[in-house]
């Protein structure tokens, strides 16, 4: 059947309360309700395959652990697994803490409410807990009843239930308190509900020291979470001896505003909130407690319930239930603190890069594009925020990078790998996990081994070759300050050694002019370098200080552009190896280059190998070549230009 042209002709929108004067719209939630969990009753019955004992054990002392004091743990009179399982929580020591009170659910029924108080018996804290639908619609339907005889029943039961608890001195309880609901309390008239609800304060004569509780539910939600609102601040106001009162909700989520009710219910003066973890419940479910609670969080106010292990909550629930958390679900939702899109992953990064830049502390205020809730606060894990696939950008690519490998990349090599990261997910059809993106960045970098690049042995020196400086006055050695500098060295190309010599203003750049004279033509565009922290590996542990240096190389002005990326103790090597890598990346990136590589010419300042420093890959530069990796920059300011383009550097230092 199709849906209806007139819908309004078979359903009609809900009256709303007529309160001009309301106060809770200008109200703030300030403090923690009191919590009741009722997944052990509430969600229990609304599941394909209930709970057994065992199950609902573990499900208690998860609760008990989070924190949580009242707890509804039965229908006891709905049959055996029930009753038993509340008999076992009072009768075997230590479950129960001293300071939890277990609530346990009965109809307004004589019969039903003595087996139920019968299973509490010998209980330190305990609710008994009796609802009776009150709106016209279950009146007329269900029970056939009006509201005189709805109201006789309640204080008949409420009576009867007095007098085998609290004025029964062999009950055996030693605290009891009472809740009554005005069942389908949110679809009933204002005034019977409160009218019921006073004659049975009356009947049970509460205290301020023990209040009654009235539990008000939206059984099945019927308005917007405003008119909901409306409904408890009028009863709120019209209810008598409201001290001696705890408003309790149990908001349901027919209309998807559970949540949005709750909390506009508690701003228009309810004391206490009734729900589940991830609002598991008849038809779309209860309340999520986890999702009010971590709001509550994120507005300053703890709410009394520890979820910083979230994922364990999770496990319990969804082994529990056998029902899995759906992946958007607010806050526990494997997807929640995760981002695909480019744009989003880059403000992220930004978030936390400029979090890092400042200093701040875990309890510092918090303030990161995307995420309103730190991660860590509930036990997610960095890694898990950014996740990359196909629509997936730089800022994403990189954060991994930084989270995997501590490298802080330059937005232009951010941009390079993103491309080969976007292939990579293209071709398999997928996203890919950190470590794969990791792989896929050491691999395309030779990280760890250059494919067709190997420096065997070299020396640096500076080169008098063309314009020696003499020997300043009063002094017996020259200043080779302003000289510039000579490579000479052995490099092996795909298996094959190459003696090559270069000058430039600086170590790289003669590197750069030696590769050059190999016919290799690639010149430097960009230099960026940093330290980064690494593990100690001797006695003792630590940390020792590495540099990453990072160089973009454009192929003689032809605009084929490669990067580089080298990593070492010492930041010219490191600079070196990075400059080979991006030369490995060019040779590989040319259809027309063949395999193995054969220079076009050979150097014409040809030396002998044995006249190098006898220690291999060691540099040998002057007094004012020395590299300071704490200050995150080259000291020497090593100022050159390569083929007629000047070397950039970091923090502006040229590396050359």
């Amino acid at each position: 059947m199709p849906m209806l042209a007139d819908p309004s002709k078979k359903y009609h929108p809900f009256k709303p309360i007529n309160i001009p004067d309301r106060q809770w719209p200008s109200r703030q939630i300030t403090k923690p309700p009191r919590w009741l969990s009722t997944d052990l009753r509430d969600g229990n019955q609304s599941l394909v395959d209930p709970m057994d004992g065992e199950q609902k054990l573990r499900y208690f002392k998860m609760l008990t652990k989070l924190g949580y004091k009242e707890i509804e743990v039965s229908f006891p009179s709905s049959g055996d697994t029930d009753f038993n399982f509340t008999r076992d929580l009072v009768t075997t020591s230590g479950l129960v803490p001293d300071d939890v009170w277990l609530q346990v659910l009965s109809p307004c029924r004589k019969d039903l409410i003595r087996k139920t108080v019968d299973s509490l018996k010998g209980a330190r804290k305990a609710i008994l807990h009796l609802y009776l639908a009150t709106s016209p619609c279950f009146q007329r339907i269900v029970f056939g009843m009006d509201n005189a005889q709805s109201k006789a029943l309640a204080v008949e039961c409420t009576k009867y239930a007095r007098s085998i608890t609290k004025d029964d001195p062999s009950s055996d309880v030693k605290e009891w308190a009472f809740e009554f609901s005005p069942e389908t309390f949110s679809d009933s008239n204002m005034d019977f509900a409160v009218e019921i609800c006073e004659a049975v304060k009356e009947a049970w004569e509460p205290s301020v020291e023990n209040p009654i509780i009235f539990n008000l539910p939206a059984t099945v939600e019927m308005s917007t979470p405003n008119v909901y609102a409306d409904q408890i601040e009028y009863f709120c106001r019209h209810i008598t001896e409201r001290e001696k009162i705890a408003v309790s909700l149990h908001p349901h989520n027919d209309r998807g505003c559970a949540v949005a009710a709750a909390e506009l219910a508690q701003m228009a003066g309810a004391d206490r909130v009734e729900g589940t973890l991830f609002g598991n419940g008849e038809r779309t479910g209860n309340v999520d407690l986890v999702t009010l609670g971590l709001n509550l969080y994120t507005q300053g106010i703890h709410p009394q319930i520890d979820f910083s292990d979230l994922q364990s909550i999770i496990d319990i629930v969804e082994k529990s239930n056998k029902i899995p958390i759906h992946p958007r679900a607010p806050y526990g939702g494997q997807l929640v603190v995760c981002a695909f899109s480019g744009s989003h992953q880059d403000a992220i990064k930004k978030g936390f890069t400029a979090r890092d830049a400042s200093g701040s502390k875990v309890d510092d205020y918090w303030q990161v594009p995307y995420l309103p809730l730190d991660p860590a606060d509930i036990g997610r894990t960095y890694e898990a925020i950014i996740r990359v696939n196909s629509q997936s950008g730089k800022g994403g690519v990189a954060w991994i990078i930084k989270r995997t490998l501590e490298l802080d990349l330059p937005r232009g090599l951010q941009v390079a790998f993103s491309r080969i990261v976007q292939r990579e997910t293209d071709s398999l059809g997928r996203e890919l996990q950190a470590k794969e993106i990791k792989d896929l960045f050491v691999d395309a970098y030779h990280l760890e081994k250059n494919p067709r690049f190997h420096l065997v042995d070299y020396d640096i020196t500076a080169d008098r070759s063309v314009s020696p400086a003499p020997p300043e006055p009063g002094k017996k050695a020259s200043n080779s300050r302003n000289l510039r500098r000579r490579f000479k060295g052995i490099v092996e190309i795909d298996g094959q050694e190459h003696e090559i010599t270069g000058v430039g203003n600086g170590a790289l750049s003669a590197l750069s002019n030696a590769i050059n004279n190999l016919g290799i033509d690639l010149d430097i565009a960009d230099y960026t370098e940093h330290s980064l922290s690494v593990p100690n590996s001797a006695p003792g542990g630590g940390k020792d200080v590495k540099a990453a240096t990072y160089i973009e190389c454009t192929n003689g002005g032809q605009g084929e552009r490669v990067w580089g990326v080298g990593i070492h103790e010492d930041v010219v090597l490191a600079s070196l190896h990075a400059l080979l890598s991006a030369a490995s990346s060019f040779l590989s990136s040319r259809p027309s280059t063949p395999v193995p590589f054969r220079p076009k010419r050979q150097s014409r300042d040809t030396f002998s190998p044995t006249a190098l420093s006898p220690l291999r890959n060691e540099v040998n530069v002057g007094p004012d070549s020395v590299a300071d990796l704490n200050g995150s920059h080259v000291v020497d300011k090593l100022e050159a230009s390569v083929n007629g383009n000047t070397e950039n550097g970091l923090n502006g230092h040229s590396p050359t």
